[in-house]
């Protein structure tokens, strides 16, 4: 593995919730990290799913212009991950293989695309080890 780490929605989500301070904190320390150092990596499904989120839920929805900014500054250097034929086959994969659900198996299917070391998220076991890869709860204490 490069020691690249594969971030799911549930963070960008967070870095903009200012009622659950500290893990927007931690979540915006992590995007952070991972921007800057290059080794951070999403896919669409990630970029998708948090626009319609920031559009739909959030206090203040984000605007076209704030969305395009925000496509700009964060989500560009991080996006690795297209959809594709072989990404779908290793989503079905990893359902059979982990019993996940499906969309979970797509961001699972696209860290293990992107060779990542680590995912980092809210919504899968922490600590499960899926192939080279671990996942981590960025919000558990280990």
């Amino acid at each position: 593995m490069n020691g690249r780490s594969f971030l799911d929605t549930n963070l960008f989500v967070y870095s903009f919730d200012k009622q659950a301070a500290v893990k927007s904190r931690r979540a915006v320390q992590l995007i952070g990290e991972a921007v800057a150092s290059r080794k951070g990596v999403v896919s669409y499904q990630v970029v998708q799913e948090f626009f319609n989120v920031a559009f739909k839920r959030f206090a203040r929805p984000m605007t076209p212009t704030e969305a395009e900014q925000y496509l700009a500054t964060v989500f560009r250097p991080l996006l690795a991950v297209h959809s594709s034929q072989a990404l779908i086959a290793e989503a079905l994969r990893v359902t059979g293989r982990y019993g996940l659900a499906w969309y979970d198996s797509l961001i699972v299917a696209a860290a293990l695309q992107a060779q990542c070391s680590t995912l980092y998220s809210e919504d899968l076991q922490h600590g499960l080890q899926i192939g080279p890869m671990r996942i981590a709860n960025p919000f558990e204490r280990s």
